[in-house]
Order: structure tokens, then sequence, then C-alpha cells
């Protein structure tokens, strides 16, 4: 939001971004690359992406952002413009970044206008030639959308149209070993179509108030920031922890 906003007249999510950040570049070691899903305006305007860049410029590694449902995708492309959102189509945010030992895919899942989700079929063909390129080289996608449901609102009446056509994808490229979201609010892990699809939490303290009965209408709790780390093992394997941003981040020993 705008200096002095609160999202939804309640969360300083500026604050809490900013502290996010500072958590992030205090990391030992560094992350190699930090991952944006979307959601990064709440309202779409220049102003409110301008104040996002502003506070993760100071980030210390390399950023990328994607496009999510409250975002505006030309403003976001011309604020986030260079290697923060290298877009490779004329229409939509989706790009591939080459330079580690993971090829990330960053893929625009918005659809003007609806909270929902959406794979088309020229962004299928699109993804399906970048996959063409390495077949065998692992790979994490990122979007803001999960393409499956997950028990919340935001998934399942929110919806996803053209899943078929990328869960069809996911299952030919057994090397896509994450698909990375955003959306609900919440971290959240499904096996799909041979690999994991993963939801991180609320950079801006934002946590979905969980109800799997889908009658409520979403609310969420104030919460400190949160973000997920994913760490490549020395045997390959990629981990995914949860980290909460703590005011107090003293270390007791057991």
């Amino acid at each position: 939001m705008e200096p002095g906003r609160k999202t939804c007249d309640v969360a300083p999510t500026s604050e809490r971004l900013a502290q996010l950040v500072s958590c992030l570049n205090k990391l030992d070691p560094l992350p190699d690359v930090a991952l944006i899903t979307g959601d990064i305006t709440h309202d779409g305007t220049a102003a409110q992406a301008a104040q996002a860049k502003h506070l993760l410029d100071p980030l210390k590694m390399p950023y990328h952002v994607v496009p999510g449902n409250h975002d505006d995708r030309t403003t976001l492309a011309k604020v986030f413009s260079g290697s923060t959102c290298p877009a490779q189509d004329e229409e939509f945010l989706h790009y591939v970044i080459e330079d580690h030992d993971i090829r990330l895919i960053g893929l625009d899942s918005t659809k003007p206008g609806a909270p929902g989700g959406e794979i088309c079929q020229r962004r299928a063909d699109w993804l399906q030639a970048r996959l063409n390129e390495a077949p065998e080289r692992p790979t994490v996608l990122f979007m803001h959308h999960p393409p499956v449901k997950f028990g919340v609102l935001e998934t399942d009446e929110d919806g996803f149209q053209g899943a078929d056509l990328l869960e069809g994808l996911v299952e030919r490229f057994p090397n896509i070993e994450r698909i990375l979201c955003g959306h609900i609010h919440l971290t959240a892990h499904t096996q799909w179509r041979g690999t994991v699809v993963s939801t991180a939490p609320s950079a801006g303290g934002m946590r979905l108030a969980l109800d799997l009965t889908l009658k409520k209408s979403s609310g969420f709790h104030l919460t400190n920031p949160e973000f997920q780390l994913h760490h490549r093992t020395t045997d390959g394997g990629l981990v995914t922890h949860q980290v909460e941003v703590l005011e107090n981040d003293k270390l007791y020993l057991f």
C-alpha cells in the first residue's frame, strides 16, 4: 500500500514487507533469489507498485515478480521492468530465469477482472516450448494461483480455468520439482500430477482464517510476516521451510 495506508484499513503491509526484507538480508547464507508470487499491490495502482518496488529493492539477492489478481499486469511491467520481470511475451508477464542450478519459470496466471486463475492455450503453448528447451533440467514453476483446490474459497470458488492444460504438461515433464503459488495467504502443500504444489504464506502478515466448510466469507488474522525458504540439499533434494519473521529472534539452548 501507499505509505501511511493499511490494507483493508487494518494490516500495515508496507511495514511488514520491510521487516521481511530485513530478515531475508540477514540470512546466512543469503538466498540465491527471491520469488514474489503476486498481489504486490492491493488496488493495482502505479503508486502501490512503486511503493512495493521501493521496499523490495534493498534485497541483497535478485528478485522476480509475477502478477496476482490484485495487480495490473501493464503497471507491473512498467514499474518492475528489466531483470526483475523480464517478460518474454507481448501480452503476458511470464519468463525463464536460467541463472541458477534450478531453472525458474514465472507464469502469468491472472485473468483481468476476475479473482481466479487461468492458463489459456497460448500460455500453455508458451510453457510447453520452454519446457522442451531443457526437458531434463530441474525446474520450478512459480505463479500466483494454485491450479488445484485446497479446501478454501480462494481456490475452490475462485477457480482455475485451464488446469487440464497445465496438468498435461506437468505429467509430461517430471523434471518440474515444484509449482510455487500464492493467493490463499496460507502455507499448504499437495501432490499433483507427479509434482508438489506449494502455496506461500503472507509477506504482509495477513494470514487467511482457515474454514474448510467453505461456508464463511474470507477473513484474515494479523500475524508476523512469513515466507518459504527452499533449500537445495547436497544430495539433490529440494526442502521447503516456512519462516516467520520474529521481532524477538533471540535463540535459547535446548
